[in-house]
């Protein structure tokens, strides 16, 4: 080996590693997520990619989808058409009025005695009866 190239070989291992010294600095941890401590504005953005990577259904709404669905046009205004019936009967219980309803699946009958209401409710198809009686009410 040759003699006169190690003092130079020497000077640039000395430069080299002078260099790489100046520029080391501490290594930081940032964290990305807000619940840890990271910035707040990126919430919005994980939470889409997370919900971007999600390829779960959930059997839950499929049902609820699945169900309205299969009603028909007709089948919802009936059922709308029988909810505003009934609350028209249970309207008339302030003014001192009584009434019925029949519908399809069930016979309604409400009496108001003095303060004291009875709700008959009756199953058509199987002949089960139901009483809700409420007392204390000012007709």
């Amino acid at each position: 080996m040759n003699n006169k190239n190690i003092p130079g070989l020497a000077a640039c291992l000395l430069l080299a590693s002078l260099a790489t010294q100046g520029t080391a600095t501490e290594l930081v941890y940032t964290p990305v997520n807000p619940s840890f401590g990271g910035n707040p504005l990126n919430g919005t953005w994980l939470l889409n990619n997370a919900q971007a990577q999600n390829d779960h259904e959930d059997p839950a709404i499929k049902n609820r989808t699945s169900g309205l669905a299969a009603t028909s046009a007709l089948e919802r205004f009936s059922s709308q058409l029988q909810s505003r019936m009934l609350s028209q009967l249970l309207d008339n219980i302030a003014n001192g009025n009584t009434g019925s309803m029949s519908t399809d699946s069930f016979i309604i009958n409400v009496i108001d005695d003095s303060g004291a209401l009875s709700i008959q409710v009756t199953d058509r198809a199987t002949g089960e009866v139901s009483v809700i009686e409420v007392s204390g009410l000012n007709p």
